[in-house]
């Protein structure tokens, strides 16, 4: 009963409207004044913010923090994939023909997470990361790899929530919610970097939208509040470290494995 419940008010919340006024209250000048209880609620590492707590005008700024210089070495290696966000490893694994299996009890398919794009045939036996952030994230994305913007789609959608109940009680959560997807060519094939929205997310931003090109490392985008990041490779391109597994906290700039070439 009382997970019906949670389902059922889960359903309601995700309307983009609501969503939308939480939106509005975060940029608000008021919105100032629920920071410090923000921080102490999530035990936000305040040491690491760009500013100090009192120069942060609105919650969202706040939330959408820059992080110190140095605060997140990149693990630059040859030929190294890199872990574009601070996150818990919630899957990662081969993807079997086009299907990312058993993420938090359920099957996604590239041709819903990836809103039947052409391109999603290069993914069809890759590689697949699913990366939580939680609220007391870090909420900047960054460039896993140096490479240049093949293509970029804005999808809208849903905004259920992607934390443990959502990803286990709500159908198809990540093709289902907003996303804004990246797709970058690299030195080994491309990426796809998939940014989905999440319950109270007002919107993903591109950093620089015009932007073409990163540098690994480089700031790409950023979340206002909560999310997930789906990380794919290329079919034939990808060997992951063994130092990773899933329900293991990363750091943005930590090493998530290496690159081989593309198949011809």
């Amino acid at each position: 009963m009382a997970a019906n419940w949670m389902k059922w008010m889960t359903e309601l919340t995700s309307r983009k409207w609501i969503s939308g006024i939480i939106g509005r209250f975060s940029h608000s000048q008021l919105s100032r004044y629920a920071i410090p209880w923000f921080a102490k609620s999530y035990g936000i590492p305040l040491h690491e913010a760009e500013m100090e707590l009192r120069e942060y005008r609105t919650l969202n700024q706040f939330f959408t923090r820059k992080l110190k210089t140095g605060a997140r070495p990149i693990h630059h290696e040859l030929d190294g994939l890199t872990s574009p966000v601070d996150a818990l490893i919630t899957f990662m694994g081969k993807i079997e023909s086009g299907t990312i299996l058993n993420v938090k009890g359920q099957d996604y398919t590239l041709e819903d997470l990836l809103n039947r794009s052409p391109r999603a045939q290069a993914y069809e036996h890759g590689y697949a990361f699913v990366l939580y952030l939680s609220p007391s994230d870090y909420h900047r994305i960054h460039a896993p790899v140096t490479g240049t913007k093949l293509e970029s789609e804005h999808i809208k959608g849903r905004t259920y929530p992607v934390n443990d109940f959502g990803m286990r009680r709500m159908k198809n959560v990540l093709g289902r919610n907003e996303r804004l997807i990246t797709y970058l060519s690299h030195s080994h094939g491309e990426i796809a970097l998939v940014k989905v929205g999440a319950m109270n997310v007002s919107s993903i931003r591109y950093t620089d939208a015009q932007a073409s090109s990163w540098s690994q490392g480089d700031d790409l985008a950023y979340f206002e509040f909560g999310s997930t990041v789906v990380l794919l490779t290329q079919t034939g391109t990808f060997q992951p470290s063994p130092e990773r597994a899933p329900g293991q906290k990363i750091k943005m700039g930590e090493p998530l494995g290496r690159f081989c070439s593309a198949p011809k």
